[in-house]
């Protein structure tokens, strides 16, 4: 057995050899990091380090779950990402499916790079644009209200307005590239299934129902449940972007919170608890929602 091993490993040595970089990205930038859990349990010193700083057991968890913000930042955090998940995902299936039925080359290959040309886009950038229409005072869309005696425009101030503005400048962002995943996936159904609905008598729609829809299933319950697994993150990198003080109260999250806590006021062992707690969730999330697809009849991720 062994050697039928040692064997098969010669064999595939190159493999292997590629394989190297990536795995070595993983274990130094994925599972040595993971030792940093330890300072959730600890007392962080900077100048102690991990090995000198003194264990407080469960001390940080009492702190996140008995602070006053905890309730409001957890129900943002959980709201925005849910928010994505149902509104975020069908455009990229509605826009690869109305591309895929799109004849003429030259106008598929246009709009597809003026859709996912966004996503190349900085989240700076994007606000930047965004500011640029929705400026309160020197905005265009806010100056024409202005000047059409419409009143003032704040939606950029407005708490009301901050979660459909997160979601509609994603949508914006993102769904021109999340579409090209559909598109690979609709590329992989065999043609002779339409040609035998044609045969029997199918027409457009009953294609799309019992042949399209089916085919990209196990591709829309796979980026599901990745983005499950991801609903305690909520897009930091946006939200930091577009929160001001006004808009705290349903824009501030579990990760701008931690950026607070953690970098702005040193509390290094909170934080850390923090992204321990969202990962353990995080977790849970995944394999509940891999379970819960295999029983609609998808292959989930394992």
């Amino acid at each position: 057995m062994h050697s039928s091993l040692a064997k098969s490993v010669i064999r595939s040595r190159w493999f292997y050899v590629m394989m190297a970089p990536g795995l070595l990205y993983y274990f130094i930038f994925h599972y040595v990091p993971m030792g940093g859990i330890l300072i959730a349990f600890q007392d962080y010193n900077l100048l102690k380090g991990i090995w000198g700083s003194p264990w407080v057991g469960l001390d940080n968890f009492r702190t996140i779950f008995a602070s006053p913000d905890f309730p409001i930042i957890m129900k943002n955090t959980l709201v925005i990402s849910l928010y994505r998940v149902m509104f975020n995902m069908l455009p990229d299936v509605l826009l690869a499916l109305m591309l895929n039925e799109v004849r003429v080359k030259w106008f598929k290959r246009t709009v597809q790079t003026i859709t996912y040309g966004p996503y190349f886009l900085s989240w700076v950038i994007v606000y930047g644009l965004t500011f640029s229409f929705l400026a309160p005072d020197a905005g265009l869309i806010s100056t024409w209200f202005r000047d059409m005696g419409w009143g003032s425009v704040q939606i950029l101030t407005d708490k009301e307005w901050f979660r459909p503005l997160l979601i509609l400048t994603d949508i914006w962002k993102n769904t021109g590239f999340g579409a090209i995943i559909y598109l690979a996936a609709l590329a992989t159904i065999n043609p002779d299934l339409y040609e035998a609905a044609v045969v029997d008598g199918a027409g457009r729609w009953r294609q799309l129902w019992h042949i399209t829809l089916p085919g990209i299933r196990d591709v829309f319950f796979l980026m599901l449940i990745l983005r499950i697994g991801h609903i305690m993150d909520a897009g930091f990198d946006q939200v930091y972007i577009f929160l001001n003080a006004r808009v705290y109260e349903t824009g501030d999250i579990l990760d701008t919170w931690v950026f607070r806590r953690g970098l702005e006021n040193l509390e290094f062992s909170v934080a850390t608890a923090t992204g321990f707690f969202k990962s353990f969730v995080g977790l849970i999330l995944v394999l509940g929602a891999n379970k819960l697809a295999k029983r609609f009849g998808s292959s989930g991720i394992w």
